[in-house]
């Protein structure tokens, strides 16, 4: 929802309530229902919206590519790129998915033009007006004929969402996704260059989210007794001082280190994080969290280095065993606890503040190690504000 839009809506809330208090005069048994229900209504929606808002704040960008006319060498090049999508003439999606799984943009593909997108050409105030009027739950991709920044800085103000720009070259894509540091939501690329396209996805697929990690001191381990744990298999290989977030409540996640560390007694696993009991939550991409339990294979998980930088990886297995297990607890900032039940074994790992795993069975009480607070509660997984007490 646009903030124009949601002034309208406040509006017409206001005037029927406006109306309700001269009903009550005759029938106030009738009003305060109506009242009831559209105060309600009120705060779902400004909730909705937070919600929205939380959701979109750190989604990632989308990269689609232009095969019109067209071009087989483009088509494999963006499929083997990772892009999301390409646009190809009319009746070629079959001949496309031939080579892979990716999405079409044509009349009987994954991505219709004029209903689930629009692309408009913009050349001057007039074309920046109809690509705004465009509803919000539709792709916008523009294409600047003269290749101004300010219509489209003015586009992202007042649309918000959804909002995509043609580009030539991977040079434009860098600045498309920076402007006003949000970014538009993504790019489509015009070019038979093969290698700006693999330029390209490298670009759009290393903007993540950056997560702040602060410092807490270890307070207790305590060893308790069997318990199901989780152990994650991503496609990846993770390197020194990278893991996931994770932690027994929502206001509070140690960095996990993958195993990625040689041991004398078991090889290195370097696209595994044995991330803790099955209970637990684990930080995700868009600040979501999961259950370690409800992972499967195919789900997003999102991967964190010792200095906050994120990327996003995929779930191979989620391996639950039963485990003798152990407890960390330990304080933050401002003395906000954090805690992770975990396996008892050497090979699992947090990261001490100078970017090394530390055993969990060395911790001790007044060692350092990195964590990541949050300071709001969740509802399915999602950030609201709300009083909520986890012990």
């Amino acid at each position: 929802m646009t903030l124009t839009n949601y002034k309208i809506k406040t509006y017409a809330q206001n005037s029927r309530l406006s109306k309700m208090q001269k009903q009550s005069q005759t029938n106030p048994n009738k009003a305060k229902f109506k009242t009831c229900l559209w105060g309600n209504w009120g705060i779902i929606s400004i909730l909705l919206m937070k919600l929205k808002n939380q959701c979109k704040l750190f989604e990632m960008k989308k990269l689609w590519v232009n095969a019109v006319p067209y071009n087989k060498e483009v088509v494999i090049s963006a499929l083997e790129s990772g892009a999301e999508a390409v646009i190809v003439p009319d009746g070629k999606s079959e001949t496309v998915r031939q080579f892979g799984k990716i999405k079409t943009v044509e009349k009987n593909g994954d991505i219709l033009p004029g209903i689930d997108v629009e692309f408009i050409d913009i050349k001057g105030k007039t074309d920046e007006d109809k690509a705004a009027a465009v509803p919000e739950n539709k792709f916008v991709v523009l294409r600047m004929l003269d290749w101004t920044i300010i219509p489209i800085e003015n586009l992202l103000a007042r649309r918000g969402a959804n909002l995509m720009v043609q580009v030539e070259n991977s040079k434009q894509a860098k600045l498309m996704v920076e402007i006003l540091e949000k970014g538009v939501d993504g790019v489509v690329l015009n070019t038979t260059d093969i290698n700006e396209i693999k330029k390209t996805a490298e670009i759009i697929q290393g903007i993540t989210e950056k997560i702040p990690l602060v410092v807490a001191t270890i307070t207790t381990t305590k060893q308790l007794g069997m318990g199901d744990r989780s152990c994650l298999d991503t496609i990846t290989q993770m390197s020194l001082g990278e893991g996931m977030l994770v932690g027994n409540t929502a206001t509070g996640f140690f960095l996990v280190h993958s195993e990625s560390i040689e041991n004398p007694y078991v090889a290195s696993r370097p696209f595994r994080v044995n991330a803790g009991a099955v209970h637990a939550y684990i930080l995700t991409a868009g600040g979501k969290t999961k259950y370690l339990a409800d992972l499967k294979t195919g789900d997003e998980v999102l991967l964190v280095d010792s200095q906050g930088k994120t990327k996003v990886a995929y779930l191979g297995r989620n391996k639950i065993e039963k485990r003798p297990m152990m407890l960390i607890e330990a304080e933050g900032p401002d003395k906000i606890g954090i805690s992770l039940v975990v396996q008892n074994a050497e090979t699992i790992r947090l990261v001490d503040p100078k970017g090394n795993a530390v055993s969990v069975t060395d911790l001790k009480p007044g060692d350092k190690v990195l964590a990541h607070i949050e300071k709001a509660g969740r509802h399915f997984g999602m950030k609201v504000d709300e009083t909520l007490i986890e012990k």
